[in-house]
């Protein structure tokens, strides 16, 4: 029997992480019904895909094994790193629970360790290379976002802790906020060269092209918390500017992407013609919108910048409305094939 998981695909974990963070932006504007709502889905989403990625991995191991070495689905599968820690980050926000939290981190930590180490090498050594026009795109960012989202749920849990462990993991924390950040200064180099040197079909500029605004957004709000922990950690009050400057770098880094992104949007569907259908890589532009909200809020409240509350306002606005849409397109979706299935 063909099981509907044969042809999962690794980066749906990114339903977990809009779902996630839009549900965390809905607390931080104080609407706790939306936000426990939202926030009981991506727990339902995350084990419900979680499982079916067992069973996938149980039952198809040489699928699995050629989407880790393929150059376009290797990288989805740091969705997986991003959704564990932002649901340890609802559940501390949320509801206080260390212990959760906690071992989301540990889980997060061990999938992104075991992702980083197998993927990267595997596409290091594989003989049969695409050219870079048809091997990168938006979606390798989401190392980067999985890297920070780390930080992020480590330098929270570190307000929770006692010393000497809370300094452990402010230090774990920063290490790791620098890590994504250089990766992305790798990668957004190649993803920029591909843009401005290479033909682009509309076709190839898909929903996750919007991680390059939202890698920078999670890497702002990794840096304003860290800002945020200063006063407990004597190491990070020592490097104090540096912290804010890089924090400003990359709120205005993932700024600067959204007209740029919106444009290209626009000549896609309308100057191309190509029309707006959901497909699971659609979440992918969902969570940086989310995730820009919750940034833009934290960095204004970590800076003391409060003329950015308004736009973190209309950021959350853009955010939900993109989240109920992409969510009802998923239903009509999963109706049709099931419909087709049926038949």
């Amino acid at each position: 029997m063909k099981l509907p998981v044969k042809h999962l695909a690794p980066s749906y974990f990114a339903l977990v992480m809009a779902t996630g963070i839009v549900s965390i932006a809905a607390g931080d504007f104080r609407l706790p019904a939306l936000a426990l709502s939202l926030f009981a889905l991506s727990l339902a989403a995350y084990t419900i895909l979680a499982l079916l990625t067992v069973l996938r991995a149980a039952r198809y191991p040489a699928l699995v094994l050629a989407d880790l070495a393929d150059h376009r689905t290797g990288p989805g599968f740091f969705t997986v790193v991003a959704a564990s820690c932002i649901l340890g980050t609802q559940i501390l926000s949320m509801w206080h629970g260390l212990t959760s939290a906690a071992a989301l981190l540990a889980l997060g930590v061990a999938l992104w360790a075991g992702l980083t180490y197998a993927i990267f090498p595997l596409l290091t050594v594989k003989s049969d290379k695409p050219p870079l026009e048809r091997g990168i795109d938006g979606s390798w960012l989401i190392a980067v976002v999985a890297t920070q989202s780390i930080a992020v749920l480590a330098a929270l849990i570190a307000r929770e802790t006692a010393q000497p462990l809370r300094l452990h993991l402010d230090f774990f924390a920063l290490s790791m906020w620098l890590w994504g950040g250089m990766f992305y200064t790798w990668i957004i180099a190649l993803i920029f060269y591909r843009h401005s040197f290479f033909a682009l079909p509309p076709e190839d500029l898909t929903p996750p092209y919007w991680i390059n605004m939202g890698a920078m957004a999670i890497s702002a709000l990794a840096g304003a918390i860290l800002v945020e922990n200063t006063p407990d950690a004597p190491f990070l009050a020592s490097l104090l500017p540096f912290l804010k400057g890089i924090t400003v770098l990359s709120w205005a880094t993932g700024t600067w992407w959204i007209p740029a992104l919106v444009v290209l949007g626009i000549w896609r569907h309308v100057a191309r013609r190509l029309p707006l259908r959901y497909e699971p890589q659609t979440w992918a532009a969902v969570f940086p919108l989310g995730m820009y909200a919750v940034a833009t809020r934290d960095v204004a409240a970590a800076l003391d910048l409060p003329f950015l509350h308004s736009l973190a306002a209309v950021a959350f606005a853009v955010a939900l409305v993109a989240w109920a849409l992409t969510f009802a397109a998923m239903l009509l979706d999963l109706r049709r094939t099931a419909l087709a299935r049926s038949h």
